[in-house]
């Protein structure tokens, strides 16, 4: 009598392979060490609009994104922000983001600088091949009504807008994030120039 046939082990480590494959191609994808843009199928999402009030004047909210890119990056904020070639309106820079620990996004960006009403970001490197977004600053009531709008482009059609569902709500949460601390730092910097009633 012939043994019994021993199941062959390669279709599972076939399968593990592939699914450790898949995971540190997600990693990679998440951190941006790889970027998939093979304008292959490809979708494109709104991202935002956002829009805040700002009690400061545009130029004074212009100046408080502008200044880290076009001036020297302050120390609190090179773990975030990595300014790679800085022009006179138009830089290439690396947003870091923590999403978790151990866990940051890079992304690399191209900023140009349209004073003191547009600001617009071209992703260059990152979780999805295609972003592109805007700062729209205007005067009202005193102040400044911003507004951020983009879109986010992702590859393979549902698999791709799959993706994408689930990048952009990460996006949107940072930008929500970085706008707050825009416009706190915008508003302490608007009331110390402002002239302080006699007393």
């Amino acid at each position: 009598m012939s043994a019994a046939p021993v199941p062959s082990r390669a279709p599972l480590i076939a399968a593990a392979g592939g699914a450790a494959l898949l995971a540190a191609g997600g990693l990679l994808v998440t951190r941006a060490g790889l970027t998939l843009d093979l304008g292959i199928g490809r979708r494109v999402r709104p991202l935002g609009p956002i829009r805040i009030q700002i009690a400061a004047p545009p130029e004074v909210v212009f100046d408080v994104i502008a200044a880290p890119y076009l001036r020297k990056t302050p120390r609190a904020m090179r773990d975030k922000l990595e300014v790679i070639e800085r022009g006179s309106d138009l830089v290439l820079a690396a947003h870091h983001t923590p999403l978790a620990p151990g866990l940051t996004v890079t992304t690399v960006e191209t900023v140009h600088f349209e004073p003191p009403h547009r600001i617009t970001f071209r992703l260059v490197k990152g979780p999805v091949p295609h972003v592109v977004e805007s700062y729209e600053l205007q005067p009202r009531d005193g102040g400044t009504a911003f507004d951020y709008h983009g879109e986010l482009g992702t590859d393979l059609w549902t698999l791709g807008a799959w993706w994408g569902d689930r990048v952009a709500p990460s996006w949107e949460q940072t930008v929500a994030s970085t706008l707050e601390g825009i416009r706190a730092e915008a508003e302490r910097r608007a009331s110390r120039q402002r002239p302080q009633p006699h007393t």
